[in-house]
């Protein structure tokens, strides 16, 4: 099936005591056994729930795996993978993350005795390079928060089944429509489904997919064993919203394109971030294994004073934190979201304090420009 199709349709069916065509939202947390140790294949809402099963399928199909599980977010699932390595582990990890995940790994499972090294996987020589005898996990972030750096995912998946390790992807920014990474060969893909795949800010979630049997079967045991499950109203909520990624990612997209091209040619900026700009050093990269270049711009504008004008005085986009919403959204990094990294760390991959990072939402794209230069007088 297409990808629209699968969208709609994939993990969901009318249901079959009413033939309501949305799938109910299962809001239980037990379920009636017939007699002692026979049940209908529901327990406990903690670890079966038919809303929950339904939004697992129906990402799956559209991220082309087999197999999805569901956490409350995008950070609890990136800590279940890490139910994948033990302690005395080595992890290798894009050097420009989302600054929770770094929060996460660097201050958090470091002390359970994960080891981590960061590198530059723009360059797949890096990932080699940095692989140990006890490294057993490959992390990778393509395109980066908020640096948008591209890692040549085939490449790097080719290099994790040479040296039997497994191949993570985040690929939050891009969504199943404009990327599959299990299709390149990676092993696991993550979604935070807070940001596109949710697009109306109104969710925090985040998702696992996989094709591994094996893997499947870990991480469904820790999913069910931590507890960290979203509410059957949130996904009922990222169902209805997965019916409309096609369209929305297409206007993400379509905007983000002109909205760059201003920011280019503007003459305001140091330097703008974005896969679709032919001058970006990965733009044949994202053509060959991106269908589509997102809606995320990063743009230095060289001073801090000129960055805090436009964030102070937009009125269209929302400062604010998160993004992938249907309304455009701007944000500071190094205060907000990698505020968690230190600011050496962060110079050395060019978030600068001057840097700004739009998520450019859906509405009318002359809108969003003005914007700016409003901003700016």
């Amino acid at each position: 099936m297409g990808f629209s199709t699968d969208a709609i349709h994939a993990g969901q069916k009318p249901d079959e005591v009413t033939g309501a065509v949305i799938t109910p939202i299962y809001q239980t947390s037990t379920y009636a056994q017939i007699e002692l140790g026979k049940h209908k294949g529901y327990e406990y809402g903690r670890t079966q729930n038919f809303t929950r099963q339904a939004m697992e399928s129906n990402i799956a199909a559209l991220e082309k795996g087999k197999y999805a599980i569901a956490f409350s977010s995008g950070v609890a699932a990136t800590h279940a993978l890490m139910g994948l390595v033990k302690a005395g582990d080595h992890i290798v990890v894009s050097n420009n993350v989302y600054g929770g995940t770094y929060r996460l790994f660097e201050l958090v499972m470091k002390d359970y005795g994960l080891k981590f090294s960061w590198v530059d996987t723009s360059d797949v020589k890096n990932i080699t390079e940095a692989i140990t005898p006890n490294t057993k996990m490959v992390y990778l972030e393509s395109p980066t928060n908020p640096m948008l750096n591209l890692t040549d995912l085939s490449a790097a998946a080719k290099i994790c089944k040479e040296y039997n390790l497994i191949s993570i992807v985040d690929n939050t920014f891009m969504s199943p429509y404009f990327q599959n990474p299990l299709l390149m060969g990676c092993d696991i893909v993550l979604h935070s489904s807070t940001k596109y795949i949710n697009g109306h800010s109104d969710v925090i979630g985040g998702i696992i997919v996989t094709s591994s049997e094996k893997i499947h079967d870990r991480l469904r045991y820790i999913q069910n064993s931590i507890g960290a499950i979203p509410s059957p109203f949130d996904c009922w909520l990222v169902l209805r919203s997965t019916k409309t990624l096609a369209v929305r990612m297409e206007r993400h997209n379509q905007n983000a394109i002109q909205f760059a091209d201003f920011l280019n040619n503007s003459g305001i900026t140091k330097k703008v971030y974005y896969p679709g700009l032919v001058n970006h050093p990965q733009h044949e990269l994202a053509k060959t294994q991106m269908r589509g270049f997102g809606g995320m711009i990063s743009a230095d504008f060289g001073n801090i004073e000129l960055s805090k004008k436009i964030l102070n005085n937009v009125k269209i986009f929302t400062l604010g934190e998160s993004l992938g919403g249907v309304e455009s959204l701007i944000s500071h990094p190094a205060s907000m979201t990698h505020a968690s990294v230190p600011k050496d760390e962060r110079e050395k991959m060019g978030l600068t304090d001057s840097l700004v990072r739009f998520s450019v939402g859906i509405e009318d794209i002359e809108d969003l420009i003005s914007d700016i230069q409003r901003a700016i007088q």
